[in-house]
């Protein structure tokens, strides 16, 4: 991919630019935004979330999601009441499937637990699901919105393939992975939420990849410091970056230019979700993708989701 065109791609978005306007809210939008739970709230809280009938299995979705994947605990806050126990099951799925590679010290054992969950989805579609709270709380959203299994498949083929500890060849096949696994859950949200519209599945779609491509830049660190390196080898080939210039957490401009071009091409999918937060970071401080400032949670992220969820804007 021509480092040229990612570059005019976000051109506008490069340090010293000015951003968006920001408004503050009025100061009813910011008691609205406390009452979001936070996440290392008491079982109190859970139990307010998930309704006084919540039972002991939704309930052990929404922690996993508050300890696994609080972004998508807050913005599945923020979906109607009926259809967020069902949003919770579906991320706490994608929870399970996603730690299966880091919790794992053979590919043998990944295979066997990935095996588990495929038939788990058999199962959950035959309406005998496992005694296992995520495969339970699957086997009511399904039953309750008839979902399609395809996704469900989809995601953990997608996984399964990517248990090997290899970097992508090129953002092409980055995108493939984002797209079947990012992307299908998205796709089954919106069919909890009976949204059938091709625009809306074009959409997801490409907030699916930008995703993805965002998730690999802010794992990299992490990654890094368990000896691997999974950033796109055609990006890296073309400013000259080897892996090893990742595991020291160089901050070399061409390390950053590897950086800019992926966060550029996650640019090209969208522009104005919550993903954006993490882009406009990484922007600040020129794509020093071990800046400390990365690695810190955003406190306004609630308030920043909620205030979006208001003016409809995601």
């Amino acid at each position: 991919m021509a480092a040229c065109t990612l570059v005019s791609a976000w051109g506008p978005l490069r340090p010293g630019v000015p951003g968006l306007c920001r408004r503050r809210p009025s100061r009813g939008l910011w008691a609205h935004a406390r009452r979001l739970p936070e996440p290392a709230g008491s079982g109190r809280s859970v139990a307010a979330v998930s309704g006084p009938g919540a039972s002991g299995t939704d309930r052990y979705c929404l922690e996993l999601l508050r300890k696994r994947d609080y972004e998508g605990y807050l913005c599945s806050l923020l979906l109607p009441a009926e259809s967020r126990s069902s949003a919770f099951a579906l991320r706490a799925f994608n929870v399970e499937l996603a730690q299966v590679k880091d919790s794992v010290s053979e590919k043998t054992i990944g295979l066997m637990r990935m095996q588990f969950w495929k038939k788990t989805v058999d199962d959950v579609y035959c309406d005998s699901p496992p005694h296992q709270p995520v495969a339970i709380e699957l086997w009511k959203a399904v039953k309750r919105h008839n979902l399609t299994k395809r996704w469900l498949m989809k995601i953990i083929d997608e996984r399964e393939k990517n248990l090997d500890d290899k970097a992508y060849r090129n953002i092409q096949e980055l995108e493939n992975y984002a797209e079947n696994t990012q992307s299908s859950l998205l796709y089954l949200t919106l069919e909890i939420l009976g949204i059938k519209d091709l625009h809306a599945d074009h959409a997801a779609s490409h907030i699916g990849k930008a995703q993805g491509i965002v998730t690999c830049l802010r794992a990299t660190p992490y990654h890094g410091s368990r000896r691997r390196v999974f950033l796109p080898m055609d990006i890296c080939m073309l400013h000259g970056v080897s892996q090893e210039d990742f595991l020291r957490k160089s901050q070399d401009k061409n390390v950053r230019d590897v950086v800019y071009d992926m966060a550029s091409q996650a640019h090209l999918h969208l522009k104005h979700v919550a993903l954006e937060d993490y882009l406009k970071k990484i922007q600040q401080v020129d794509f020093d993708i071990f800046h400390p400032s990365l690695q810190q949670k955003n406190t306004l992220l609630p308030l920043s989701l909620y205030i979006q969820s208001w003016r409809k804007r995601y």
